[in-house]
């Protein structure tokens, strides 16, 4: 049980995803689970999938820890490891983005606020697509850098969807002449 709640507070994603998440139950299936109370450590093993409110991962393996503070720290392998989740809307937008993303490993750090993507790394947010070997995601600020790899042969690659003009705003209707 420990770990469930461990994971309900390390997966909130509440600076990326839907506000109402973080207020979501977690939900959690997999092949096997173990938990070392003494080192503070929840393995979750086989068929990993995680769902809270709009968010699923699915992954091999995920790996939690919590430090003496409290804070999580969470790693998901897989071949690879994919995640699902819908953003809060941005204006002029009604409806919130769909981000979705891949890499073979992802590690969560609860108390830095990052998420980080590692080899075959790729997000994309609403049709706009970024792949590296590497993507850091700072959750607070909404910053993130994407790194291609260390071998020289790989290369960042970015699709932008072209986006509709912004509506100007109404103008004021004419003064009244007297």
């Amino acid at each position: 049980m420990r770990g469930f709640l461990i994971l309900l507070f390390l997966f909130s994603f509440s600076a990326r995803g839907e506000k109402a998440d973080k207020d979501k139950p977690t939900e959690l299936e997999a092949n096997r689970m173990s938990a070392d109370e003494v080192r503070r450590l929840n393995i979750f093993d086989g068929n990993v999938v995680l769902v809270k409110g709009t968010m699923r991962v699915l992954a091999d393996r995920i790996v939690v820890r919590q430090d003496a503070e409290g804070f999580q720290y969470a790693t998901a392998t897989g071949k690879p490891v994919r995640f699902r989740q819908r953003q809060d809307p941005r204006p002029p937008e009604k409806e919130g983005a769909w981000v979705d993303g891949e890499a073979l490993r992802i590690e969560i750090d609860e108390k830095a606020g990052t998420v980080k993507l590692f080899e075959h790394a790729r997000v994309n947010r609403g049709g706009d697509e970024v792949a590296g070997n590497y993507i850091l995601v700072d959750q607070a600020s909404e910053f993130f850098s994407v790194s291609a790899g260390k071998d020289g042969d790989q290369r960042v690659k970015m699709t932008i969807q072209p986006k509709p003009p912004a509506k100007p705003e109404p103008s004021a209707p004419p003064a009244p002449k007297k």
